[in-house]
């Protein structure tokens, strides 16, 4: 995992902007759902064309928790990422045509596309009869079109949302970034996330805590559930 703490000035300006460092003490296991992003074979396997290595030391951290979460009756949802291609073309064109190498494009678009072994929770994962797994096809598994994931939570009457998964700095924080944005309670589970480096896995944490919801560790998590 990650060990790095928010910066002693971060966390000085979030007092002083708000007057408390915690948002939500006490968090209503009815009323959330744990939420992992991409934590799927295309990112977990080594040598993979996405792969993020760390990702992979988070997992003994997510059964654990998972297993006091679904205790207390909370919903955990695997979101994976998923794009169609047809005729080497992507269903998401402004990402695969600018931002994938030439030599790498084909084995990430075969990777992530629907019903690939790429598509695959991580078998390490212990995904439980009662979760759910859904695909979603942008950064965010909120912003309009990607998934069905706010149909769900909705339907259910969640409005909070822990979320953790890979990378904290982009899938994990575009999802944080919209569910802020569309009123859910939101929370980073710091050490069930995972990025290229500490440092960019820091600097997201720190957006998040500032703007757009708190950062718990799974056993804060846990607690303010407890608590609620």
């Amino acid at each position: 995992m990650h060990e790095v703490p928010i910066r002693q000035e971060i966390i000085d300006r979030v007092v002083k902007r708000r007057g408390r460092m915690r948002l939500f003490e006490r968090l209503d296991p009815a009323r959330t759902a744990a939420v992992y992003i991409d934590m799927q074979v295309t990112f977990l396997a080594p040598g993979a064309p996405v792969e993020v290595p760390m990702a992979r030391a988070i997992v003994p951290q997510i059964n654990a928790l998972n297993a006091r979460l679904r205790a207390l009756g909370v919903r955990i949802y695997w979101v994976a990422h998923a794009n169609t291609s047809r005729e080497g073309a992507s269903d998401w064109p402004g990402f695969f045509d600018h931002f994938v190498a030439d030599d790498a494009r084909e084995r990430t678009m075969a990777g992530l596309a629907p019903g690939a072994d790429g598509q695959q929770i991580w078998p390490e994962l212990e995904v439980g009869d009662d979760d759910t797994i859904l695909f979603k096809n942008r950064y965010s598994a909120l912003i309009a079109g990607s998934s069905s994931l706010e149909t769900m939570v909705r339907g259910r009457s969640i409005d909070t949302l822990l979320i953790g998964g890979t990378k904290t700095d982009v899938c994990c924080e575009s999802t944080a970034r919209d569910a802020m944005m569309l009123d859910f309670k939101t929370v980073m589970l710091a050490d069930c996330c995972a990025a290229l480096s500490d440092e960019e896995h820091r600097n997201a944490l720190e957006t998040i805590i500032q703007q757009f919801g708190d950062v718990m560790t799974a056993e804060e998590a846990a607690a303010a559930l407890e608590a609620g």
